[in-house]
């Protein structure tokens, strides 16, 4: 599994970038304090809180991991626990539950295959939409008071790559290099 990563911005300027270990090695060899540190993990685009506590452990980069809610929501001894089946409520309308009920394998095994086929018809615009959330996290904590920001909001998910780029030109050259980086895949299709 690849180790988690994060990139470290001094107010506008990009200061370290890589594992969570190797910042926070970079950043004690740098004075922080005049303020304005800003650490984002790569992944999601998040904030997170610099200096890391002894023993803290960083985010892993997992695409299908539950929520923490939904994990403390799972009651493991309803299910198939041992094929990491989980029990929840499904509220539908009776019409619903009519035509579930005669599908193959019943409502369960329906629900299980109908999600599947939507994870692979909507991967793509799944990914491209987590690409722009990621980059407005990102956005939002450093540049929310940047000229032209609200612009290249409404440009991101209105899904106008060149007018994005023409709204972020006059940032800062750190902060418009990792956000093109962040939503690289936001425009895809």
């Amino acid at each position: 599994m690849a180790s988690a990563k994060c990139t470290a911005f001094l107010r506008y300027q990009r200061v370290a970038t890589g594992s969570y270990a190797e910042v926070s090695k970079m950043l004690a060899t740098i004075d922080l304090s005049a303020g304005g540190l800003l650490v984002f993990d790569d992944a999601t685009g998040a904030q997170v809180d610099y200096p890391w506590p002894e023993g803290y452990t960083w985010p892993q980069p997992e695409e299908n991991t539950p929520a923490p809610e939904a994990e403390a929501n799972a009651q493991p001894s309803v299910g198939r626990p041992k094929l990491g089946v989980v029990a929840r409520e499904v509220t539908l309308l009776p019409r619903h539950w009519e035509w579930l009920a005669q599908q193959r394998g019943g409502a369960s095994a329906a629900l299980r295959r109908l999600v599947d086929e939507a994870r692979h018809n909507m991967a793509e615009q799944d990914h491209e939409r987590r690409a722009k959330e990621n980059g407005y996290r990102f956005m939002t904590a450093i540049a929310g008071s940047l000229p032209g920001y609200e612009e290249a909001v409404r440009a991101l998910f209105g899904h106008d790559g060149k007018l994005f780029a023409e709204r972020i030109a006059s940032w800062p050259a750190d902060i418009q290099a990792h956000l093109a980086w962040m939503t690289r895949d936001a425009f895809t299709s």
